[in-house]
């Protein structure tokens, strides 16, 4: 709960808290302590944002996207609102940021508005989280990159499921192990992928003016006339579906202000700075590809649009064979980002005291990083590269890992409606977001939330329509299950629950476990 505005830097707004006539001993306490030079300034929370950002998507989506809408204009307007769809997110997600800067992200927001039950929308957040918080995709199309720039047309196979496994390794061992060197190597690739998409930008500039190694494909002519694929209402929104998650990163210094230096300072220059750039970028990159690759190739490229890009511009000299290899380190960087954020989200879980075995998960030993949480983000990231089968699976666990997203947009948007509203509720954020920009944002997710039930009227995947919006629903669903068990039945049945205090003493966070007796 928001703590008064002078106790801030004594108490936190949110967890359990102890008072006089509580019974239980002490059984153990966590200190959280970094210096300066471990937290993100307004530079690394840029990188941290755009690395999450600038992923998979924007090298590999555009050619889904173009097949379900099959127009070039729809195509170039679905990204356009894709942007203002982040930047009321974004709105959105400043307010609650700067009001609460704390680690955690949504639970922290969720908490904030929806209290009772206690913990019931942390348990559903957290079912979201931790199971489909994973970096598979990235990981993923950095193994299918790595073989496409080894000659590998087809690299849809084991093997880059096995490359990928190798990616989120290297990413885990980085940020337990070596956490400086894994916030200067997001830095680092954070500059490498924006200097990649200009290239690509550039290119397409180029291209446009018939500088290309095969014929130009004048895709801008009828620019708005629709081929024989694609359309129709389901197609649309799963194509805005996918450029969301292209987006989706937006939110990523939110999930580690608490080692954020000057967090509601670096949050509302970081934030808008990185997605504004995002946006430009994506928009142009996007222009480039029908610049310089022809309809039936951006639908036959999948996931390898970009791979086609640079050899229709570059022709198949040394370059244009190593850029593939920089769309690699792109994914690499998201793989870094990604981690690096949600290991903190699923320690902030085990803080709490949510998470089974919860001191394990949420220590720092040995090496002052969440190294528990990290393997688990690892656990969950392989057992999604190795489960689905072979074929679609990439756009499969596209569309599962965003899907869930917009149920919780869709709660944590009306929830801050609800705080502009009732004044009691003593919400004194430094930005207001308008109503109407959150409105717009919560419209979006529940379009995005709903649309996809809606049969398609020419199917566009092997399997149904309908499995990955409901297992997305199912997962949350689970999340209500895991909270009447936990917080519920357990307790009854053991006659205690472990519950965690946490405070901040000397500009430190502590966390002190105990068990409570039921009543």
């Amino acid at each position: 709960m928001a703590a008064p505005q002078d106790e801030e830097a004594k108490k936190l707004p949110y967890g359990t808290d102890f008072s006089a006539s509580d019974s239980g001993s002490i059984e153990a306490e966590e200190v959280y302590a970094y210096d300066d030079s471990r937290k993100l300034g307004i530079t690394s929370s840029v990188f941290l944002i755009l690395n999450k950002m600038i992923g998979t998507g924007i090298f590999s989506t555009p050619s889904g996207i173009f097949k379900s809408t099959g127009s070039v204009g729809v195509s170039l307007f679905l990204w356009v609102i894709g942007g203002i769809l982040t930047a009321s997110g974004l709105s959105v997600y400043l307010e609650f940021g700067l009001q609460i800067p704390f680690s955690g992200g949504e639970k922290n927001y969720l908490e904030r508005v929806y209290r009772h039950p206690k913990y019931l929308a942390s348990c559903v957040f957290l079912s979201q989280m931790i199971l489909l918080g994973f970096s598979t995709g990235n990981s993923l199309a950095f193994g299918r990159y790595v073989l496409f720039a080894a000659g590998n047309e087809d690299p849809d196979k084991w093997v880059a499921r096995g490359v990928g496994i190798v990616c989120i390794t290297v990413a885990v061992i980085i940020h337990a192990v070596i956490p400086k060197w894994g916030m200067r190597l997001f830095n680092i690739l954070g500059i490498f992928k924006v200097v990649v998409l200009l290239l690509i930008v550039f290119s397409g500039f180029a291209a446009l003016s018939g500088h290309l190694k095969v014929e130009k494909p004048n895709n801008f002519k009828n620019a708005f006339e629709f081929q024989n694929f694609g359309g129709g209402v389901y197609n649309y929104a799963t194509a805005l579906l996918r450029i969301v998650y292209s987006y989706k990163g937006w939110e990523n210094a939110n999930y580690v202000l608490g080692e954020v230096k000057r967090p509601q300072r670096t949050l509302s220059i970081a934030g808008p700075l990185a997605v504004g750039l995002a946006t430009l970028l994506y928009v142009l990159a996007n222009v480039a590809y029908f610049a310089a690759v022809s309809m039936e190739d951006i639908v036959a490229s999948k996931l390898l649009i970009a791979g086609y890009f640079f050899r229709n511009v570059f022709g198949n000299s040394a370059g244009a064979k190593a850029l593939p290899v920089f769309v690699a380190l792109s994914n690499f960087g998201n793989v870094l980002a990604v981690s690096f954020a949600h290991a903190r989200v699923n320690q902030e879980f085990a803080k709490e005291g949510i998470l089974p075995f919860s001191k394990f998960w949420a220590s720092n030993k040995p090496f002052n990083a969440p190294a528990a949480s990290l393997f688990l983000h690892w656990i969950v990231t392989v057992i999604v590269l190795i489960a689905p089968p072979a074929g679609e699976a990439y756009e499969f666990i596209v569309d599962l890992y965003t899907y869930p997203g917009a149920w919780i947009n869709s709660f944590v948007a009306i929830g801050l409606l609800y705080l502009h509203y009732k004044k009691s509720e003593n919400w004194t954020s430094p930005w207001h977001s308008p109503d109407i920009v959150t409105i717009i944002f919560f419209l979006s997710n529940v379009f995005l939330a709903i649309v996809p039930f809606i049969p398609p009227d020419e199917p566009s995947t092997s399997y149904p329509h309908y499995v990955f919006p409901v297992v997305g629903v199912g997962v949350l669903i689970l999340g209500v299950f895991y909270w009447a068990i936990w917080a519920k039945l357990k307790p009854k049945l053991g006659g205690y629950r472990v519950e965690a205090e946490r405070i901040v003493e000397d500009g430190n966070e502590v966390i002190r476990y105990r068990k409570a007796k039921v009543n």
